[in-house]
Parts: C-alpha cells; sequence; structure tokens
C-alpha cells in the first residue's frame, strides 16, 4: 500500500542517471530497476528535431505528476487515431529509466517494455507513409534510449599489455534487454518502404550518424551486432549520407591505430566495409585507394589485431580482386608490418598472404617476388613449427606454386638456404618432411638449377665456417697475447673488444705483431 502511495509522488529527475544505460526483454527475460529520468534535454532536441514539437515536454511532464500509464493498444482504435496514438507512445518512450537498481520502476518498465514493443509491430504492419512529425519523434526516442557516452577507452591502454584481448570475458549490458527493443525498433523503421529516406535523411542527418557510430565502441558484442546492420541499411537506404559514413569510419580507424589502439567494434565496422568494397564500381576511385593505403594495411599494426583479422583479411582480398594491380601495393603492406616476435599473429599473415597471392596476376608477383620470398625464406626457418609449415603449405596452392615455377630462376636461390637447413636441421619431424615435398617439386621442375643452388650453398657454407674459424683463432690469438702481458707484468690488462677490433684491423694491414693488438 505504502509503495503504491510513493510511486504516486513527484519524483526529481536524477542528473547522473541522464545518460544511463536501459533495460527491458523481448523474450520476458527479468527486468532491472533504477531511477526514472527524462531524455528530452535541450541537446537531443538540437540533434534530432528540426522544428519545436507539441509532444516534447509531455515525457517530462509525466514524471513530474507521477502519471506512467499504458496507452490504449493500436487495435483498440480507429485507424484515423493510429497516427496520433504512434507519436503518444513514441513520446512515451522517451522516459529513460536507470537499471542500477533491480526493485525500482517495476511496473513502470513493464509499461515501457509493452509499449515499445507495440510500435515495433505497428512499423512492420503499417501501410501508410511516414510524416515528418512521426519520424522527427521516431528519432528523439532512439536518440533519448540509445545514445549515451561510454568510459574512455585510455585507462584501459596498460591493461593491453598484460592480458590477451582473445582471453577476456564478453561484457553483457544489464540494460541490453531493453535496448535490443529499441534497436529493433530503428531497424524496422529504416528499412520499412513508409520510411521516405529524402524525409528522414533530415533528422537521420551526419550528426545522428556519427552518434550512432561511437556507439560501436560498446562492450556488449550483442549491441555492435544491431549496430552493424542497422548503419548497413542506413548506408544503403541513404545514398547522400555514403561519403560521409565512410569517411567517419575512417577516422575510428585512424584514431584506433595512431592513438589509442583499443576500440571494441573494429571487426563490426570492417565487415560493414566488406560489403560495401564489394559493390565499388570499376574503376576504383582514388578515395577507395587511398583507404586501403592509409587505414586498412596500416590495421595490421595493432596488437589486437587477432580480434578483427578475418573481416580485414576479406576486405584487403576484395580490393585485390577488384584491381589485380593493387596486389603490389598490398605485399608490401603486409611485409612493412610483418611480426617479429609474435608467432600466432605470423601465421594469421602467412595465411592472409595465400589469399592474395591467389588473387595476384604474374607481373604483379614478379615486381614483389624478391623482398616477398625472403620474408617467406624466414618464416620456413622459423623455430615455431606452426609458422614454417604454414609457409610451406603455400606451395599446396596451385596458382601460387605456378606463380613460383615460372619464376624459380628468381625464388629458388632466395629461399634455397633455408629448404637445405630445414632439411638437416629442423627440430620438428612434420617440417622436415614438408620441407623435402617442396624440394622434390624444385627438383623435378628443373634439376640443374637445383643443383647450382646446392653447389653454391655448400661453398657458402665453406666460406662461413671458414671466416668463423678464422675469427675464432683471432680472438683466441688476442686471448693468448694477452694472458702472456698479465704474466710478464704481473699487472692487471684490459682488453677492449672495440679497441681491439680497430687493432685487429690495423695489424691485419700493416704488421703481423701481435702487440699491436693489445689494447690497455
Amino acid at each position: 500500500m505504502m509503495k503504491q502511495i510513493f510511486g504516486k509522488l513527484p519524483r526529481k529527475p536524477s542528473k547522473s542517471s541522464q545518460h544511463e544505460p536501459n533495460g527491458d526483454a523481448l523474450n520476458g527475460s527479468r527486468l532491472n530497476g533504477g531511477t526514472v529520468n527524462s531524455h528530452s534535454s535541450s541537446s537531443a532536441n538540437s540533434n534530432q528535431g528540426k522544428k519545436t514539437d507539441p509532444l516534447a515536454s509531455q515525457a517530462g511532464l509525466m514524471l513530474v505528476s507521477g502519471i506512467y500509464e499504458a496507452l490504449p493498444g493500436f487495435r483498440d482504435v480507429p485507424s484515423t487515431e493510429k497516427q496520433s496514438l504512434f507519436l503518444k507512445k513514441l513520446n512515451m518512450c522517451c522516459v529513460v529509466f536507470d537499471f542500477g537498481d533491480p526493485t525500482k520502476n517495476l511496473r513502470e518498465k513493464d509499461i515501457k517494455k509493452q509499449t515499445l514493443l507495440e510500435l515495433v509491430d505497428y512499423i512492420s504492419s503499417v501501410t501508410s507513409k511516414f510524416n515528418e512529425l512521426a519520424v522527427q519523434e521516431m528519432t528523439r526516442m532512439v536518440a533519448a534510449n540509445l545514445f549515451r557516452t561510454f568510459p574512455s577507452p585510455n585507462h584501459d591502454n596498460k591493461l593491453l599489455e598484460m592480458y590477451d584481448l582473445e582471453d577476456e570475458e564478453p561484457a553483457m549490458d544489464p540494460a541490453w534487454p531493453h535496448l535490443q527493443i529499441v534497436y529493433e525498433l530503428l531497424l524496422r523503421f529504416v528499412v520499412s518502404p513508409e520510411t521516405d529516406a529524402k524525409l528522414a535523411k533530415r533528422y537521420m542527418d551526419h550528426s545522428f550518424v556519427l552518434k550512432l557510430l561511437d556507439l560501436f565502441d560498446s562492450d556488449d558484442h550483442r549491441e555492435r551486432d544491431y549496430l552493424k546492420t542497422i548503419l548497413h541499411r542506413i548506408y544503403g537506404k541513404f545514398m547522400v549520407h555514403r561519403p560521409f559514413i565512410r569517411k567517419a569510419i575512417n577516422n575510428i580507424f585512424y584514431r584506433f591505430i595512431f592513438e589509442i589502439e583499443k576500440h571494441n567494434g573494429i571487426a563490426e565496422l570492417l565487415e560493414i566495409l566488406g560489403s560495401i568494397i564489394n559493390g565499388f564500381a570499376l574503376p576504383l576511385k582514388e578515395e577507395h585507394k587511398l583507404f586501403l593505403v592509409r587505414a586498412l594495411i596500416p590495421l595490421h599494426k595493432p596488437k589486437c589485431a587477432s580480434t578483427y583479422h578475418q573481416q580485414l583479411s576479406y576486405c584487403i582480398t576484395q580490393f585485390v580482386e577488384k584491381d589485380y594491380k593493387l596486389a603490389d601495393t598490398v605485399i608490401r603492406g603486409l611485409l612493412k608490418y610483418w611480426p617479429v616476435i609474435n608467432s600466432s599473429k605470423e601465421v594469421m599473415f602467412v595465411g592472409e598472404l595465400e589469399e592474395v597471392l591467389e588473387a595476384t596476376q604474374a607481373a604483379e608477383f614478379q615486381r614483389c617476388q624478391v623482398p616477398l620470398f625472403r620474408q617467406i625464406g624466414r618464416c620456413l626457418n622459423s623455430s615455431h613449427f606452426q609458422v614454417a609449415e604454414r609457409a610451406l603449405f603455400l606451395w599446396n596452392n596451385d596458382h601460387i606454386r605456378n606463380l613460383i615455377i615460372q619464376n624459380r630462376s628468381v625464388i629458388l636461390p632466395i629461399i634455397f638456404p633455408a629448404l637445405e637447413r630445414n632439411t638437416n636441421g629442423h627440430w620438428n619431424l612434420a617440417v622436415q618432411s614438408f620441407t623435402l615435398n617442396v624440394r622434390k617439386i624444385f627438383t623435378d621442375v628443373d634439376h640443374v638449377l637445383f643443383d647450382e643452388c646446392l653447389s653454391r650453398f655448400q661453398e657458402d657454407e665453406l666460406k662461413e665456417k671458414e671466416m668463423q674459424e678464422r675469427r675464432e683463432l683471432t680472438w683466441k690469438h688476442l686471448e693468448d697475447v694477452a694472458s702472456s702481458t698479465t704474466a710478464a707484468s704481473n699487472e692487471a690488462v684490459l682488453v677492449s673488444r672495440f679497441v681491439s677490433s680497430i687493432a685487429i684491423a690495423t695489424a691485419t694491414a700493416t704488421s703481423p705483431t701481435p702487440k699491436a693488438m693489445v689494447g690497455s
């Protein structure tokens, strides 16, 4: 009884909860609670509304008077009143609840949940065009419920070095059940044939798009999935916004790469771009090529690239398939950001390299084959067996194998030392076996070239061995001279490696006297 009395008393809005997330469930899951708040702020109105709305302040009046009652259903009113009821329900849903306390405002939350579900059904079944006021109210309601600020990622930068992002438990927003209905409502509104793009673009403007993009940094993957679908639909429906959306995504990538290296929605944004790139007209615009060079290729740099590498690899491959002349640019970009000590990332790079090479023509392949196979040679000799195996698997691809065979006179001398060292001394038996298979390919194709490379390798190995022996003898001689000098003078003698190196070079050029090599 007391709860009912207190529930009718006016409540003072809480400033701290204006941007709190919201929640209820489409499937009737547990409700969360909190304080009631209004989102009819001047900033939301200035961004989403272009003219004075007579219903704009009714949500605040509801709270002040303590009244939050369910409105009649759409089936209970005549067709002539449904548009007006639609506006009232949208205005009613502009009331935002704080879900910090699951015991508060349960009745109001349930009313709002049912109202949102009714709006979803209405938008799906409406057969008349939405007027300007309806579009304005829809964008205002969406802004009130969805647009909020996430904690700054700067405080997480140090954590990136402490743990792998792949091992991090996915965060679940407690307000998601409520947010899900709002997202579903927005999605159906955007894709509805009754939504006029020319009219809606006035309210779903650049500011609206930027705030949607900001939400991609949400910790909840379910929210990012909805955002991905909605932004893609907006990109398809509002052609006037397409250049702006691409530029805004570029800016997110730039900040992620060069400033923060912490963003939750890179994979989803790349997934959208993969579809966009697939629809690029040929020949590719210079703007799109610059996007590849300045944004996509540098995305290989961050430590957490594994969290979005699959989507990134798809985008990169799409560019090469669109314009084969970009293969050289892409391959050299991969080599520029090739990991040095991260073996798992190196395996991913080799996998992406195979996809790019599969779409590469012979002329482009020849332009980058020397630096490319120097890197592949280093991968073949990697002590991490997965890196070596993945590099050897390149020869299982028919297209890549044919390119290698056609250019064997250049490629075999580069990788032959790596093949021989694997055959003679790699610790992993599987790598040794795969290496023998690759050697056999070259032997069968061009036995003469293989023998020449083998002879040259043996000569180089002999020279290297002789040089190593001379170096060891020189140092041993130096140590003996230093020891004899110390024994004769009975004093400690400091032998500087730097000074001794200069002395050795001087002595070799002028005099064989060992005293010249002793430093004091």
